[in-house]
């Protein structure tokens, strides 16, 4: 009716309401009635957008690669983005008079696909599948203050790379690639295994070579000991056998010198017994035979006596006519016989 219509917008919805080239109403979540006429209306939304992204990019060394992200934004300067774009409504107070609200996403995503693709281009192929957390760092390093998303009032609320993959046939030739080098990796922890165990080994051996050196030094050691305790006992004994034999012979020495002593004193005494007797049977040879008799018959005990009378009796018995003995005479001798 007379074109007039009512219009609401919800709390994430910033109004614009212009009269005649004029603004009349601004701000969030107005409500009012117009006339279709001579009002015009921009509704920009400001709640916060998620814009998924896909890129499919040639690293510097002309392999493709893509990557795939999110970026998260919201209008912060409606006022502005209204200026840039086109954000009027129809007659209808519901649908955009122009395509640019709903670009807006696309918008955010060239420019972020200008940033990532500046890097990657610049980068090797295996640089760039490194690239993930590099360039959510570049993102927000470029998307915030004067940046292209500042001209259009849009602020940069998060951004995230979720992956950096090549063509499948490269991802195979890398998978290949870094099979190949795993094997050779476990090839060479394998040699390093064995050339360590063949170090041990040797060192084992080594140490056992040194501790039988050290035993068969040590028997040395002892050996040489027991040889010269043996020299030692020996030249002791020699020692010991050459006093003995020394002793030995200084006794011999004494021994000769006793007996030639007493064969000399021997020499004399004989001598002068020898002299005695020739002095003696000269004296008795000068003698008479009397005088001997007598002599010997002193020296004699009464039965020595008695038995020289008896032999004299016995040499003269046919001269005696009777001899009487009494048994007196015998008992006696006997008892003497007896006693002695």
């Amino acid at each position: 009716m007379l074109g007039i219509q009512y219009f609401k917008a919800d709390s994430s919805t910033f109004v614009i309401k212009t009269v005649n080239g004029r603004i009349r109403k601004k701000g969030k979540g107005l409500s009012f009635f117009y006339n279709v006429a001579t009002a015009s209306i921009a509704a920009v939304p400001v709640n916060a957008q998620e814009a998924p992204f896909i890129f499919k990019l040639l690293t510097a060394d002309f392999q493709a690669v893509t990557v795939q992200g999110q970026v998260t934004y919201r209008v912060a300067a409606p006022e502005t983005m209204a200026e840039m774009l086109n954000y009027s409504l129809k007659n209808d107070g519901l649908s955009y008079v122009s395509e640019d609200p709903l670009k807006l996403s696309d918008r955010v995503i060239r420019i972020v696909q200008s940033i990532v693709q500046n890097k990657v281009q610049t980068s090797g192929l295996r640089d760039a599948l490194k690239l993930g957390q590099t360039l959510v760092t570049l993102l927000r390093e470029q998307l915030v203050g004067d940046s292209p998303l500042a001209a259009l009032g849009i602020a940069l609320l998060d951004v995230s790379i979720s992956a950096v993959q090549p063509t499948p046939e490269t991802t195979r030739a890398l998978e290949a690639e870094a099979r190949e080098s795993i094997l050779k990796e476990a090839d060479d922890a394998i040699y390093d295994r064995r050339k360590s165990a063949v170090e041990q080994e040797r060192t084992i051996k080594e140490a056992e070579l040194q501790t039988e050196l050290s035993v068969q030094q040590k028997e040395q050691e002892i050996e040489e000991s027991r040889i010269l305790n043996e020299r030692t006992i020996q030249r002791g004994k020699v020692e010991t056998e050459r006093e003995r034999l020394q002793a030995e012979i200084a006794a011999e020495t004494q021994r000769k010198a006793l007996v030639t002593l007493n064969s000399e004193n021997s020499r004399q005494q004989a001598d002068a017994e020898a002299y005695a007797i020739t002095e003696r049977m000269k004296a008795f040879r000068e003698l008479p035979v009397e005088n001997l008799r007598a002599m010997a018959l002193a020296k004699m005990d009464p039965e020595q006596l008695m038995a020289m009378a008896f032999e004299s009796l016995a040499q003269n018995a046919g001269k005696i006519g009777e001899l009487n003995i009494t048994p007196d005479l015998f008992g006696q001798m006997l008892k003497k016989s007896v006693r002695s």
